[in-house]
Order: structure tokens, then sequence, then C-alpha cells
């Protein structure tokens, strides 16, 4: 199992969405932080699935239809960089 490592930026991500999707779901909003952070805390399993990046050097999880999760990995730590709308063109 790798560590998961949840940088700023993730969690600020995060927040900011939680906080758009309150002004008209407030419970919809904490189901969905939780639910991609949830997603986010898999990734310790190594066979979790994730894919190939954008962005060299990054991988990426679908944590939900709407938000993916860039990230980097190594042999022994899964690091969280960001939360991106997944129409959202990057980088």
């Amino acid at each position: 199992m790798k560590q998961v490592v949840r940088t700023e930026s993730y969690l600020a991500d995060l927040d900011a969405i939680e906080v758009y999707i309150a002004k008209e779901s407030p419970a919809a909003a904490v189901e969905l932080w939780l639910h991609i952070d949830d997603q986010v805390t898999k990734l310790a399993d190594p066979k979790f699935p994730r894919r190939r990046g954008r962005v060299a050097g990054t991988k990426e999880l679908v944590a939900h239809e709407n938000y993916i999760v860039i990230l980097i990995e190594n042999t022994t730590t899964v690091t969280a960089l960001n939360v991106v709308h997944a129409r959202r063109q990057f980088p």
C-alpha cells in the first residue's frame, strides 16, 4: 500500500467545488466532497484505476463523472495535486 498525500491546492480545489455546489444543495456538496476524497484514499491500492495524465509525469483519477484528480506517483507515495472539472481545458 502506498501513502496518499493531499496537497493544499487539492484541498482548496475540493473546498471551492463544495462551496459552489452548496449554493444549490448543501447536502449534495458534502456528499460530493466525501466521494471525491474517498476515491483519492483508494489510490493507496496500486491496482485502483488511474490513467496517464495529459501533463507529462502526472496521472489522473476520474473521481466523479464531472471531476478529475490530477496526481503524481512514485513507488511509495501518491500525491493529489488538484481537482479539475472534466470539461475544463488543461493544462
